[in-house]
């Protein structure tokens, strides 16, 4: 009776345990990271069919470029998503492109003479930082002395998670002797 318990607390516990409940987030998070694929690819095409309406006479060249900007911003969320997908991780390059390329547009769309003095210069000194920090981040190794602490942070969990359940497995093995 007692060893009975033991096993069925043991069965529901390997149900829930933590590399699975784990793995199902991590599954549904992927998901929805292609439900945002499929949803900004989607959105693309009819940015696309939109700037080429704009490309009709009469031409507005700040909407021209406002669009084809813009297409440029949505094309590197889609990269940043698909490297997500494939890397787990997000790209900071890639971020910090997304982030110089909306702030161009916005002046860009608003009209530089069109903008106060001290938005400009807020906006000069925003791009500087961004400048300089996709600068840094080319310079400096994607690793650390060949070592990047994010593979060796999953390397350990991986083992640790291998050693659990090769310990589970043996104590049902146990249980069930």
């Amino acid at each position: 009776m007692h060893e009975n318990l033991k096993n069925s607390s043991m069965q529901r516990y390997s149900w829930l345990s933590l590399s699975r409940i784990v793995f199902a987030l991590e599954l549904v998070q992927d998901l929805i990271v292609i439900c945002l694929c499929i949803g900004l690819f989607s959105f693309m095409v009819l940015e696309i069919r939109e700037m080429f309406v704009s490309l009709l006479p009469p031409l507005e060249f700040q909407a021209v470029t406002a669009d084809i900007l813009f297409l440029l911003i949505l094309v590197e969320l889609f990269r940043l998503l698909i490297i997500y997908l494939k890397e787990q991780r997000v790209s900071i390059g890639v971020a910090v492109e997304v982030a110089i390329v909306s702030v161009l547009r916005e002046i860009i769309v608003r009209g530089v003479l069109e903008t106060n003095w001290s938005q400009v210069l807020a906006t000069c000194a925003f791009l500087l930082v961004l400048g300089v920090l996709l600068i840094v981040r080319v310079w400096l190794p994607p690793t650390f002395d060949g070592i990047d602490p994010e593979q060796e942070i999953a390397k350990r969990h991986k083992k640790r998670m291998a050693k659990e359940m090769k310990e589970m497995i043996e104590s049902n093995r146990h249980y069930q002797d």
